[in-house]
């Protein structure tokens, strides 16, 4: 993807991405991550020979696409140098990161672009399937004062279950970092609680790679990050932001707009922002369906299941009914708890917690949730399933 005119600087001080540099031991990053050439991360290839981005542009990622509409978000070096730096202001400091998630996404890319800011070298946990004990051997590689990771919540889910079940070396890794950032879907106030019990020092993050990533901090906006609530939708403001998206001008006009001085991002996300600025996030706009003449919030449904002994990991889907014309369905994967609580039980909980229509039809137990390479469940993939099963 060619640039218009130069190359570019590197992203921190005497680095020169542009040229290579495996800033990640073991991670290309022409091939993988090119902070300064715009390359297609997601893919590792150039789109178009005729394609074009702005001079500005240092980093394009493709979205995650687990709801099933993957965008390609094109984002400055200011932007990112922007979120790097707000992170360690609300983290005590910069410092040495373990990259544990893909470097295509942009929490991963971030743990880079922090890398190159603070003038560390990350340590590389891998790929393939999240191991705690090669996690827990990785950790052990961190040779800075300050030690800070990226994970999802299946990741902490997988570490808080080893040190639980005794493996110390597991349990000593969670407490060896400073900061455990944990994003890209809600995290449960329960495992919240076991990872804390644990000894871990975690923070829940919000943002979207339209903010660079991780823009709130245990709901509270870091740096001159500033939010609020629109009719209810969530709108997001501050240097972070992205420029927009690569080759798509009608939907970049429809998400980023000017008002009151500033250029907002509109999430998509229902929430709200109380008196003193703390931001609580409701679930997806686009995830509520009307079951029987009622709307319903998916999201909710899925943080009500997911409080249940063994459905720490449900995810919660609509699926077509010819009666209610669509209804919450739960895709859990299989193990003792979950099989030996009851449809008429889950259905009690969330009824209890989020209203009668918000009762889950039915539960799908499968060997594996499907996930995408993120660590985000892949939604689509279990709709699909939920379907088939319930069929």
């Amino acid at each position: 993807m060619p640039r218009d005119g130069g190359t570019g600087p590197g992203v921190g001080a005497g680095v020169d991405v542009a040229s290579g540099v495996d800033v990640a031991s073991g991670v290309d990053v022409a091939s993988g991550v090119d902070v300064a050439s715009g390359v297609d991360v997601a893919s590792g290839a150039w789109p178009g020979q005729d394609e074009r981005v702005a001079q500005n542009v240092a980093l394009v990622i493709e979205t995650s696409g687990s709801t099933g509409v993957p965008k390609r978000v094109a984002l400055s070096a200011d932007a990112l140098l922007a979120s790097a730096a707000a992170s360690a202001g609300a983290m005590g400091g910069q410092g040495q990161w373990m990259l544990a998630l893909p470097a295509h996404y942009v929490a991963g890319a971030q743990v880079l672009v922090r890398s190159i800011a603070a003038e560390t070298e990350p340590v590389y946990y891998g790929d393939g399937h999240f191991d705690p004990t090669r996690f827990a051997e990785a950790a052990g590689r961190l040779e800075h004062d300050l030690r800070f990771v990226s994970v999802v919540p299946v990741q902490l889910a997988r570490l808080v279950a080893a040190s639980e079940s005794g493996d110390r070396a597991v349990g000593d890794a969670l407490r060896r970092f400073d900061g455990i950032l944990v994003g890209g879907q809600a995290l449960t106030p329960e495992l919240r609680e076991r990872a804390l019990a644990a000894g871990a020092r975690i923070l829940s993050t919000y943002g979207s790679s339209e903010t660079a990533g991780g823009c709130v901090y245990d709901g509270r906006p870091i740096g001159t990050t500033n939010v609020r609530a629109v009719d209810g939708l969530l709108e997001i403001a501050g240097p972070v932001l992205a420029e927009g998206y690569l080759g798509d001008q009608e939907r970049t006009a429809a998400m980023f707009h000017e008002a009151d001085g500033q250029r907002w991002y509109r999430t998509g996300d229902l929430g709200r922002v109380d008196s003193e600025g703390t931001v609580s996030v409701l679930g997806r706009a686009d995830n509520v369906i009307i079951s029987g003449g009622e709307k319903v919030l998916l999201d909710a449904v899925e943080g009500a299941v997911r409080a249940l002994d063994g459905f720490g990991g449900a995810v919660v889907v609509a699926v077509d009914d010819e009666e209610w014309g669509q209804v919450p369905v739960v895709v859990v994967e299989r193990n003792s708890s979950a099989s030996s609580t009851t449809l008429a039980a889950v259905r009690a909980h969330v009824a209890e917690r989020a209203g009668r229509a918000a009762a889950p039809a039915a539960i799908v137990q499968v060997d594996a949730l499907p996930h995408l390479s993120s660590g985000k469940p892949d939604r689509v993939a279990a709709r699909q399933v939920a379907a088939d099963e319930t069929a």
